[in-house]
């Protein structure tokens, strides 16, 4: 951070020198930039200049300055015929200056060296529209709308847990909720991004309809913040300090440190904050590629004709509507119109539907987003659209109303950045004072749309529209996980309790857990895949993986469970009955599994580490005991006590509660590695079992004692 410092200090001083340096240039004037008559008058010679287009037409109003070897210095302006006469005598080596010339015309060469004297002709350029202007018009839009991406991701993960806490602490109050969606929304510069994410959040239960009704209208306030910024393109001054405010000025400098935080730094935190300033950079970069490339439609004028059309409030609408839904941004679609104002055809007359047309665009995205959700997602996305619908249907007849009775005198006037932000932010201001109130109704609304449908399966939460927010996925991930874990581990208690009291429904029931569990490890094991392929901070990685790894645990542990249960079915089918002895030893084994269940269950649903340290020590105890057990079976059977058929059921029942301490201590083991990155669980390993672990051999002492069976005899 120091070094970060230290360049922008540089980079600062460098600025300011080069400032006071335009500054102190300011007041010299060179010989020729007096326009208007002649500043030296010379003897009875004339030259004449004469001004045409590539077809001859003459070109009135260019000024032009001569320089002769003498160190005379005229200016003339050519007539209607496009001719400037001076009165001077010149020679070969003088030279013609083009000055400045009409709106609509360029001059590629500005300075002409006289080959013979006499009469000159200078030929111009008229501006128009052609395939370079479209080609540069369609790589700023590129560059526009590709750093907007990269920048709103970039925000999205450096908010990382902090979005999440936000989301956590979200009440059912729709003001607060307004304010959620505003913070959202100037995180991550995109009310589009803001409704979908709302969607998803509906749809995996996250949010009630009426949480996300608060949260749509904060986020449709918060998008206009983007083209507050973009409006700084517009601003023009001498002032060294006002011109230093504008992107063209200060964007490199967020380059320069961008580039540097993203190639020279190796906290991920410090490369992300990187990429935010390289995309609002190419953000700025794209914006003035499409300012330039559209400068000269002002001399088109056919494209001045078809914005003319727009000035009709449907046509408008329209057409503002069509251009956020290809781009799938409103802050995109504003910021073009910005750019589009810049060539100085664009009323506010014209800006004004097209602006309102915007804002019903951007409910594109949530509506395809709530495509095949829940019922509430899908009234999510009717609130969205609903909201802004009725405010362009109220407030443009409003608007024009109004119009008609005081007549604004801007509304004929050609529309600027700041024009257009200002605009759309009022539109938004008066949509929320509106509908605001209105929020139960809109609720209603929806709700009328939208009926009922099925019964979610429980893995509703996995919503792929939450993909785009990681830290928000990771979370519904480990809620259905927990979920997963608590079946698996009821399903296992379930299948013990069978061998006291066979119940086929229970048995019934186990065997339904089981397919369930099974649904659960696919439907996460894919989801989890696809959201490791996102740009994730390393903690949201860690807790990817862990996740992938336990849940395949907590799937064996229900095929386990489904295992013992078939035993104890096999024990009631055939009419079989242990011994007292073997009897009191299982009831030992399974009052440590169901313990060491329980302490893992509890530790990763909590992420207690506390407990999770603790399971380690009792699975040896488990192991010490299936070693024991196997040992005493071995006895009874050499004396007669029991049969082979017995010992058949007895071993694979004993291996099925072993293999499950040993995927609860994969669990507990998998946690403690991934929350200590210098936690090796091999070498932890390695230490408990040559007894250097203090807390391990108290524990171990604790459980051993607690099943120990000597007495059992």
């Amino acid at each position: 951070m120091r070094k970060l410092k230290v360049l922008f200090s540089v980079l600062l001083v460098v600025c300011t020198l080069l400032g006071l340096c335009s500054c102190a240039s300011e007041n010299v004037d060179a010989a020729y930039d007096r326009g208007g008559s002649v500043l030296l008058a010379t003897d009875d010679s004339v030259f004449e200049v004469a001004v045409t287009d590539k077809d001859g037409n003459p070109i009135a109003d260019v000024e032009l300055h001569l320089s002769t070897g003498s160190g005379k210095f005229l200016s003339e302006t050519t007539n209607e015929k496009g001719v400037a006469v001076f009165d001077a005598e010149v020679k070969k080596g003088d030279s013609v200056v083009v000055a400045s010339y009409p709106d609509g015309y360029e001059c590629k060469t500005t300075e002409f060296e006289i080959e013979e004297s006499g009469s000159f002709v200078i030929e111009m350029k008229k501006l128009s529209f052609d395939l370079f202007n479209v080609l540069a018009l369609l790589g700023g839009l590129a560059l526009f709308l590709y750093g907007m991406t990269v920048m709103g991701n970039a925000l999205e993960k450096r908010a990382g847990n902090k979005l999440k806490i936000l989301l956590e602490t979200l009440t059912s109050n729709t003001f607060k909720g307004f304010l959620l969606g505003l913070i959202v929304t100037l995180v991550i510069q995109s009310s589009s991004a803001t409704t979908v994410m709302v969607v998803g959040f509906v749809n995996s239960g996250i949010m009630t309809l009426r949480q996300a009704t608060g949260v749509i209208m904060g986020a449709n306030l918060g998008t206009s913040v983007t083209a507050w910024i973009l409006s700084l393109t517009g601003i023009e001054s001498s002032n060294f300090w006002i011109q230093l405010c504008k992107p063209s000025s200060f964007v490199p400098v967020l380059a320069v440190i961008g580039i540097y935080l993203f190639m020279f730094q190796k906290k991920p935190k410090h490369k992300d904050t990187g990429v935010i300033f390289l995309g609002f950079a190419a953000l700025m970069f794209g914006m003035d590629m499409m300012s330039d490339a559209v400068s000269v439609l002002r001399y088109v004028p056919e494209f001045t004709q078809v914005l003319t059309l727009f000035s009709n409030p449907i046509l408008g609408v329209l057409a503002g509507t069509v251009l956020t839904a290809i781009v799938q941004s409103s802050s995109a679609s504003v910021g073009i119109l910005q750019a589009l104002t810049t060539s100085g055809t664009v009323m506010y007359a014209t800006a004004i539907p097209v602006i309102m047309g915007q804002n019903i665009g951007t409910c594109v995205s949530a509506m395809i987003s709530s495509v095949g959700a829940s019922k509430n997602a899908r009234r999510a996305a009717i609130i969205h659209l609903s909201f802004n619908v009725i405010a362009t249907l109220i407030l443009l007849p409003v608007w024009y109303l109004v119009d008609y009775f005081v007549g604004f005198a801007f509304v004929d006037s050609a529309a600027n950045p700041l024009g257009i932000a200002t605009v759309h932010t009022v539109f938004k201001l008066f949509a929320l004072l509106l509908l605001m109130p209105a929020s139960r109704l809109l609720e209603k609304l929806a709700n009328l749309i939208v009926k009922d449908d099925k019964k979610n399966d429980g893995t509703e939460l996995l919503d792929e529209r939450l993909l785009v927010t990681p830290p928000v996925a990771i979370a519904r991930c480990k809620e259905v996980t927990v979920a997963m874990a608590k079946i698996s581990v009821n399903s296992l208690h379930d299948s013990i309790s069978l061998f006291q009291n066979f119940d086929e429904k229970v048995f019934d029931k186990i065997r339904e857990d089981e397919n369930r569990v099974d649904m659960y490890e696919d439907k996460l094991g894919s989801y989890l895949v696809k959201l490791t392929s996102q740009d994730m901070n390393e903690e949201d990685s860690l807790e990817a993986n862990k996740l992938l790894h336990v849940i395949n645990d907590f799937e064996r542990i229900s095929d386990h469970a489904l295992n013992i249960a078939g035993s104890a079915e096999e024990i009631r089918d055939k009419k079989l009955e242990f011994s007292n002895e073997a009897k009191r030893e299982l009831e030992t084994l399974t009052a440590a599994i169901n313990e060491i269940l329980d302490l893992t269950l509890e530790s990763f649903s909590t992420d207690n580490l506390d407990k999770a340290i603790i399971v380690e020590p009792l699975e040896q105890v488990v192991d010490h005991l299936k070693e024991l057990l196997r040992k005493r079976h071995v006895k009874r059977l050499r004396k007669g006590e029991c049969t082979i058929e017995l010992g058949f059921v007895l071993t694979d029942i004993i291996t099925d509660l072993e293999r499950v301490s040993d995927h609860c201590s994969n669990i507990a083991g998998c946690m403690l590695e991934i929350a200590h990155d210098e936690f090796d669980v091999h070498e932890y390993l390695r230490n408990v079992k040559a007894g250097n672990e203090e807390d391990f051999n108290h524990y171990f002492d604790y459980y051993s004692m607690k099943y120990s069976i000597s007495d059992a005899k």
